[in-house]
């Protein structure tokens, strides 16, 4: 285990020594929220992805709904625009998990006839903001399902259950201090501080399980000089167990948004998964992606 740390210290020091230190300011502290908005959430998935309705659009999205997605126009014309080509292609979708942090919803799901985001199937992770009962604003990440992945995982299976809720805002500090120490390599030998060394779940199509798949695919990534950079990150949400990250940075020498999910135990990561997206030099609206 010894060397594995060590060989894991080098190539992520080596692949960060050109990062400067970002110093982000991310608000880790849970919002006070008695409203339960799953439900509300759940529904508007419904009425877009799988009944593809527009009376559930009008009743659950916001008239000045903003749009992250690179490719959607924002507004909530081009969202009814979209239920005839999803509803005419079969599009449906399945939440495999969803975490609530304020007003903020996170989903992680998979989409089947999803050609439209660019692949049959699909796997992203969705974030919507709401306000006054209404889905007011939306980001995601959409990557194209992969059959055989290295660990043999896939990329949305694995643990569902939300616990540990009074952790909440202790696990989405921990995941802060694990991105700026080890992602963003301000103090990357504090790796085991924040990883459980015994037991870390991947499902990175490319990564297997534990620290030894993690070096050895950061150490082929950095001998290929392609390893991914970390520069800035957006959002940090979580409810329990689970904390995702919005991060954006460069791989394969272009600007990249990187959606990170981590699952906790006892303070440390033992799960991860991701959903990796090329930004794109042009978007459909000016919002960007974050």
């Amino acid at each position: 285990m010894k060397s594995i740390k060590l060989l894991f210290l080098l190539v992520i020091t080596t692949s960060c020594s050109n990062l400067k230190n970002s110093n982000f300011k991310i608000n880790t502290k849970t919002k006070m929220e008695t409203t339960n908005l799953k439900p509300l959430a759940e529904k508007a998935q419904e009425s877009f992805f799988n009944t593809h309705n527009k009376e559930g659009i009008l009743t659950y999205f916001s008239e000045n709904y903003i749009q992250h997605n690179p490719h959607v126009p924002t507004g909530i014309a081009p969202v009814l625009n979209f239920l005839p080509l999803l509803k005419q292609a079969g599009t449906t979708s399945k939440t495999h998990r969803m975490l609530q942090d304020g007003n903020f919803i996170v989903m992680h799901n998979t989409y089947d006839n999803a050609q439209a985001f660019g692949a049959k199937e699909v796997v992203t992770f969705d974030v919507w903001r709401i306000d006054n009962n209404k889905i007011a604003e939306h980001w995601d990440a959409v990557t194209p399902l992969v059959q055989q992945t290295v660990s043999g995982r896939s990329q949305f299976d694995g643990p569902t259950e939300i616990t540990d809720l009074d952790k909440t805002d202790e696990n989405k500090a921990i995941v802060k201090n694990f991105v700026n120490d080890v992602l963003f390599g301000v103090n990357p030998a504090k790796i085991t501080d924040y990883i459980n060394s015994d037991k870390y779940h991947q499902h990175n199509t490319s990564i297997g399980d534990g620290l030894e798949g993690l070096n050895k695919a950061i150490n082929y990534l950095v001998s290929q000089n392609d390893m991914f950079v970390y520069k800035k990150v957006h959002k940090v949400l979580g409810e329990g167990n689970f904390v995702l990250t919005m991060s954006e940075g460069e791989w394969h020498g272009k600007p990249h948004a990187f959606y990170d999910l981590f699952r906790l135990e006892n303070s440390k990561i033992v799960e991860h998964w991701d959903v990796i997206q090329e930004i794109p030099e042009q978007m459909a609206h000016t919002n960007g992606m974050f």
